[in-house]
């Protein structure tokens, strides 16, 4: 999911030894290296493939597979890959390209007629190329709270149509992991599967990757897994389980450092493998080209920019070398990363079981450093720490304020904030007591989430997922009576993109409106139709607004 610069790792050298003699030759130094990372960082585990000129010249694993166990991480171990799906998925989505018509350029409601965004325009004229080179106009990471309340990929999907797109369609690159999913979803309905019956049918089983899936059950049924650990402290421990199928072609796949390396033997062979062309040339080499530009240079005189494929970072060198690459990173505890150097036919995957801190991209970074020039230029890791450090920070909100206990306020009796919100977006949220408290319910399953007194009107609750952070802050908005007519989630409130309307079933009809409100509102279905505000929830009866305030998620009941 991350998109990193390594573009001066390594400045070319003629050399007079082939590029497999140059690779064979740093992998003693390589692996004292990934040894001395795992040490240092305390990462439990990883494994590496290295595939050069058509030959896998390296498998190993380093370290456990879980925490307080003794079991190896070897080349068969099975990780969760995160992010590194979506090159997966890309190669999929490329082997389906010139059959039976189908075309990157397809529009995507050709494909799957049911599904909206909340632009009409856009949802006329997207297509595949939009969805997997992430231009569609969504907002950042759409869909993925949804995931966290507990919302399966089909309701996640079409409940996209609610969210109010954040940028201009076609005009900016916005990082969705629910729009590449519709993409791959889109594609396998052409062919009449569901995704992950397609992806073992032209890919793992093609390829031999026995032990690749985009099932979370067959990660978890694996008796040679890398648990998932996060750090406490100093120490690390293995504490979650991520259920990612819902965005599972985005990233949901599992696989092992032996099958990853025939998956780049066919990207390096440009979708040949084994003398056979799996893929077409031209469809895979579509997926390598540059479509939109993801990290605009920070200086352009000096600096690269940094560009999206489909389903790949495409960055160039100071000698015009192409590097595709893609990291994932699950905060739950998982980092992986993928590094190809097409003209070298050369590749690189590293594995591992432990939360996001750069180790992966070291070690790839460490290794074409050793292949091209013959020593490691610079430390890696301490480069890409402090990047993955601030990604890593408790998100800022106002629960963490203090509140002086001498001006704090009480609330109001518990049944002012009692109710059920609605919200077109999220779904419904009720506020109900429980032991002496009140709890919020959200989600399909209605998970309930114990609130604590903040100060007057506002709460806080404690988010989870992988998007949660630390506490949120709850605000409830009175009207007549002092009775709650709006709630406010701060955590779910972070695009500012959403209509309120009094009957939420009544938005499937309606397409294309100019109000700027946001996402998390939830509105009672007997209130009256709502002018445009941000995320709200509101309450039968509310005849006016308070005031806006900000970065607030709000649902009206």
């Amino acid at each position: 999911m991350l998109l990193l610069s390594t573009t001066s790792v390594g400045r070319e050298e003629p050399v007079k030894a082939s590029r497999v003699e140059q690779v064979r030759t740093i992998l003693p130094e390589f692996d004292r290296l990934a040894e001395a990372t795992l040490k240092k960082t305390g990462v439990p585990g990883l494994a590496v493939a290295i595939v050069c000129d058509d030959q896998v010249l390296h498998l190993k694993g380093f370290g456990i597979r879980q925490v307080d166990g003794s079991e190896p991480v070897d080349a068969d171990t099975v990780f969760q890959l995160a992010s590194v799906s979506k090159p997966i998925t890309s190669t999929i989505l490329a082997s389906q390209v010139g059959k039976q018509g189908l075309n990157w350029d397809d529009r995507v409601i050709d494909l799957d007629p049911a599904f909206r965004l909340f632009d009409p325009l856009a949802t006329r004229e997207l297509t595949l190329r939009d969805l997997l080179c992430h231009r569609s106009g969504l907002p950042d990471h759409a869909g993925d709270l949804l995931e966290d309340l507990g919302y399966g990929r089909t309701e996640v999907l079409h409940r996209l149509r609610f969210l109010k797109q954040a940028n201009p369609f076609r005009a900016r690159y916005a990082y969705t992991n629910f729009g590449y999913t519709e993409g791959a979803v889109a594609t396998a309905k052409t062919a009449g599967v569901e995704w992950e019956e397609l992806a073992d049918t032209v890919l793992f089983k093609p390829l031999g990757m026995s032990s690749s899936s985009f099932r979370h059950k067959d990660y978890v049924s694996a008796k040679n897994r890398a648990h998932l650990h996060v750090r406490a402290g100093e120490r690390w421990e293995a504490r979650h389980d991520r259920q990612p199928d819902a965005q599972a072609p985005a990233g949901g796949a599992c696989s092992t450092a032996r099958d990853m390396a025939q998956w780049v033997r066919l990207q390096l062979g440009s979708g040949t493998f084994e003398g056979k062309t799996l893929i077409a040339p031209g469809a895979l080499a579509e997926t390598h080209r540059p479509q939109i530009v993801s990290r605009q240079a920070s200086d352009p005189a000096k600096d690269h920019a940094g560009f999206y494929g489909l389903g790949w970072n495409v960055e160039y060198d100071e000698t015009g070398k192409v590097r595709l690459s893609h990291s994932g990173a699950v905060d739950q505890g998982a980092a992986t990363v993928v590094m190809l150097w097409p003209a070298d036919r050369l590749g690189i995957v590293v594995l591992s079981n432990g939360s996001p801190i750069g180790v992966p991209e070291s070690l790839g970074a460490s290794f074409y450093n050793l292949v091209s020039v013959g020593k490691v230029e610079k430390d890696w890791l301490a480069f890409f720490q402090p990047y993955f450090a601030t990604l890593a920070g408790p998100p800022r909100s106002s629960s963490t304020i203090p509140v002086d206990p001498a001006l704090k306020r009480p609330h109001l009796a518990q049944a002012s904030y009692l109710g059920t919100y609605q919200n077109a977006y999220y779904g419904p949220l009720e506020v109900v007591a429980q032991n002496d408290g009140l709890q919020l319910r959200l989600g399909p399953t209605r998970r309930a989430y114990p609130m604590r007194h903040l100060d007057g009107d506002a709460f806080v609750y404690q988010p989870v997922g992988e998007m949660a952070g630390g506490p949120s802050r709850v605000d409830f908005r009175l009207g007549p009576g002092q009775k709650a007519t709006q709630v406010v989630l701060e955590d779910l409130d972070v695009h500012g993109q959403e209509r309120l309307h009094a009957n939420p079933p009544n938005l499937e009809n309606q397409r294309g409106a100019d109000c700027p409100s946001r996402r998390a509102s939830w509105l009672h279905p007997s209130a009256r139709p709502l002018s445009c505000f941000k995320s709200q929830f509101m309450i039968p009866g509310q005849r006016s607004w308070p005031r806006r305030s900000r970065n607030r998620g709000r649902w009206s009941g």
